[in-house]
């Protein structure tokens, strides 16, 4: 395959972690992770409860108040669970840092990642922005991505029990009855068996209305805004791109795999476009994990909300091994 001067140039200086052999991955998890009472194991660990405090200055509400005491509806916003799951993953570390043995373990983690959202959360503890920087980010990216699902009618539906050829077929079928603006494309490729849909509400309906005949086991609607990792969301890019462009971001201290390729990268600018293309972008988190455990992955931790994560990779690897820290 040949290769133009110019992007060996680039690939060269985004390189640094092209050879990295992992053992031991921090995981984070993304939005639809969060759940009412989240948070308050943190309060017992000053460093921990010190990020709710911070975050409050930069979100000009009390985040810790949402977090713990809902409601619900509140919490499952776009632009309140995007920077409470953010918040509460890191303050996940700091709980983990207390803990007997809780350094050594973050000392022996050699990669990291996190599933949409959690990828800020994942270049946060790699040290590639601070922990403010971070927020802002966060913050401006779930104002973004709801002010572009409010813009227009569209929707994400999680498709149970097929292979991503299958559910590539179900949304060529349901395309097939829609218009331009109602088209449906495969946003999250999760694991095999669990695929999220992203689209048009029309053409999300005719997914639900199909699915039984191409096999699925079951749909289920997801509780989020709009068609995420779609065109849908291309309003939120550009307000992305000037944000990213002025914020501060190093090489990550240690690899983080990114959504958009499944690939580590070093170099700030290349992470830069990444993030912004990666609202838009459909979630590769199948070959992110595939890519870890063909590396040699031996431990992971999930940190923050939930348990999501875990049990993708149970899914994908029975005897893998991974432990949940919350807060």
């Amino acid at each position: 395959m040949s290769v133009s001067v110019g992007s060996e140039v680039s690939v060269s200086h985004d390189a640094l972690f092209k050879d990295c052999k992992p053992t031991c991955a921090f995981l984070f998890p993304g939005q639809g992770a969060q759940t009412v009472g989240m948070g308050v194991e943190a309060q017992s660990v000053p460093a921990a409860a010190e990020l709710y405090k911070k975050a409050n200055d930069i979100l000009g509400f009390d985040l810790l108040d949402v977090c713990t005491n809902g409601p619900k509806e509140k919490l499952d916003s776009t632009v309140i669970s995007q920077p409470a799951i953010y918040v509460t993953s890191l303050a996940a570390v700091e709980v983990l840092r207390a803990r007997d043995g809780g350094q050594e373990i973050i000392d022996s983690v050699d990669v990291t990642c996190g599933l949409s959202l959690g990828e800020y959360t994942a270049l946060a503890f790699a040290d590639a922005f601070s922990f403010e920087d971070g927020l802002k980010l966060v913050k401006l990216r779930g104002e973004a991505m709801q002010d572009a699902a409010d813009a227009a009618g569209s929707a994400m539906v999680s498709v149970i029990g097929l292979d991503s050829e299958k559910v590539q077929l179900l949304c060529d079928a349901a395309n097939e009855e829609v218009d331009e603006e109602n088209k449906v494309q495969i946003a999250n490729f999760l694991c095999p068996g669990n695929y999220a849909v992203s689209g048009g509400v029309k053409g999300i309906e005719a997914v639900e209305a199909k699915a039984k005949s191409f096999k699925a086991r079951m749909t289920v609607r997801l509780a989020v805004a709009g068609a995420f990792h779609t065109s849908f969301m291309e309003p939120a890019v550009s307000r992305l791109e000037a944000a990213l462009a002025s914020t501060e971001i190093r090489t990550p201290k240690i690899p983080v795999i990114s959504n958009v390729d499944a690939q580590a990268h070093s170099d700030p600018d290349t992470i830069k476009k990444i993030l912004a293309r990666q609202v838009t972008s459909p979630v590769q988190w199948e070959l992110t994990v595939k890519t870890l455990l063909g590396k040699g992955l031996k431990k992971s931790y999930e940190l923050g909300p939930g348990k999501v994560i875990a049990g993708i990779l149970k899914r994908m690897d029975k005897g893998a091994a991974i432990e949940n820290i919350g807060a």
